[in-house]
């Protein structure tokens, strides 16, 4: 195919204002084709759209790019099956056109592409696939967290460099390599022509969140004491910060870090560090005492924080996401009481029973947003790793189909929902053993 017609081919697609454009050409859709599934259609416009978007992924405006980022990122989402059949043919391609994007295109197509990336990461697994998306993606990953401090797009950045180790790192020493790059973000090795940029609010917070995420990956603490004092001196100091996100990102990090016992190991290290030379054992002293008068003054911190009155403008939610967490982790330090939690997912409960295991869900969750539901439904991956195992049930229905199918379907005039009126009845004469339940449960029902 020519590149112009290419062009035209793919602004069709992508200057659509309808977000839902994945399911297209349904007005147009005759009636004599009926004889082809409803979901079959719609399937095949899906595959085609997903091609048409990877191609524009090759074109030089950078705004046709974003938008096909956009197709990407949203038909991942919504149907994890088609995703994972769509990467088989275009691993490859889609994950080298990301990694361009993230060195040549703008602050949002950086965070599309991130983000896409991630998801990547995500659909195919742990893996050899997983191994090459980390190892193929660290240094431009790296590298963009240079250029520029847009707090969104670095926020992308490390979110997906987060995900992507979470799925594809092989052993502790890779884990530990992505740890130090994410902190690095806030706490930079600084050179001769190196200048420290303060960073906001918003990236101290995606920092956090993205460490303290793999940190519940680690079955052990690898760094030095020196390196442990750091971490814990800083996130108690994010503690006394204005900003409530950061607090609540720092609290979380604290609560893993109390989980795993990381900090009375540190103590009993730093205590049994003397060789008997009395400077030294002076030294380890004074660590020790640090180390215990840190851990008070944190208790203190988080007593205070569980029940802070707010300030003027402050945002009840986020006061009462606030003490909430506070006050989890002061059961847990006083306690040893770890929060138990669950959701419902399309009818069935998903539970945590430990901060590490919730810290993986709130991540996880924000980070695929609507896609979610779908991904915890399907994505064997992420049901291993939260022993969660849905009733088959819960796999039929509305929850399986995206926004705009939903439309399509409900819409009594549409071609699709006449399609599905013909193959139902064509369905009853037919053998009981022939399935179109995917459109024919619930389909009155939102995502949850």
């Amino acid at each position: 195919m020519g590149k112009r017609k290419t062009q035209r081919k793919n602004a069709t697609m992508l200057d659509s204002d309808d977000d839902n454009s994945s399911v297209s050409s349904s007005s147009t859709m005759r009636s004599d084709r009926m004889s082809v599934s409803a979901s079959e259609e719609v399937e095949f416009n899906k595959d085609s759209l997903l091609d048409e978007a990877v191609d524009a992924l090759y074109e030089k405006r950078g705004s046709t790019r974003e938008k096909a980022l956009a197709v990407i990122i949203e038909a991942f989402n919504s149907n994890l099956q088609q995703g994972q059949q769509f990467v088989e043919r275009k691993f490859a391609t889609l994950l080298h056109q990301c990694l361009n994007s993230i060195k040549k295109g703008s602050s949002k197509e950086i965070s599309l592409a991130s983000h896409t990336i991630g998801l990547l990461a995500l659909t195919v697994g742990p893996g050899d696939n997983a191994r090459e998306i980390l190892e193929e993606s660290m240094i431009p990953l790296s590298q963009a967290f240079k250029s520029g401090s847009d707090p969104s797009k670095t926020a992308s950045l490390l979110e997906c460099m987060a995900v992507i180790t979470f799925v594809g790192g092989n052993d502790p020493e890779d884990t530990e390599k992505s740890m130090q790059i994410i902190w690095q973000v806030v706490h930079p090795k600084l050179g001769s022509n190196v200048v420290a940029v303060k960073p906001s609010a918003a990236v101290i917070t995606a920092v956090v969140s993205a460490w303290s995420f793999l940190l519940t990956t680690m079955d052990g603490w690898r760094l030095s004491p020196k390196l442990w004092q750091e971490s814990i001196t800083y996130l108690s100091s994010l503690l006394d910060k204005d900003d409530r996100s950061v607090r609540i990102a720092a609290g979380e990090a604290l609560a893993v870090i109390f989980e795993m016992g990381s900090l009375e190991k540190f103590a009993a290290e730093t205590k049994g560090s003397s060789d008997g030379s009395v400077s030294e054992g002076n030294k380890s002293k004074e660590g020790f005492s640090y180390i215990q008068g840190l851990k008070g003054k944190i208790l203190n911190q988080v007593r205070d924080l569980s029940v802070e009155a707010g300030g003027k403008g402050s945002a009840k939610k986020d006061l009462n996401n606030q003490r909430n967490l506070f006050k989890d982790v002061l059961e847990f330090l006083e306690d040893c009481y770890s929060p138990n939690t669950s959701m419902k997912i399309g009818g069935d409960l998903l539970q945590t029973s430990s901060w590490s295991q919730l810290i993986q869900l709130n991540f996880l969750r924000c980070f695929l947003a609507g896609g979610f539901t779908k991904h915890m439904q399907e994505n064997e991956f992420l049901q291993d790793i939260f022993g969660f195992t849905p009733n088959k049930r819960n796999l039929l229905g509305s929850e399986h189909m995206s926004n705009g199918e939903k439309r399509m379907y409900k819409s009594p005039n549409s071609a699709l929902n006449k399609a599905r009126t013909q193959l139902l009845n064509k369905q009853r004469m037919l053998s009981a053993g022939r399935n179109f339940g995917h459109y024919a449960v619930n389909v009155g029902d939102e995502d949850s």
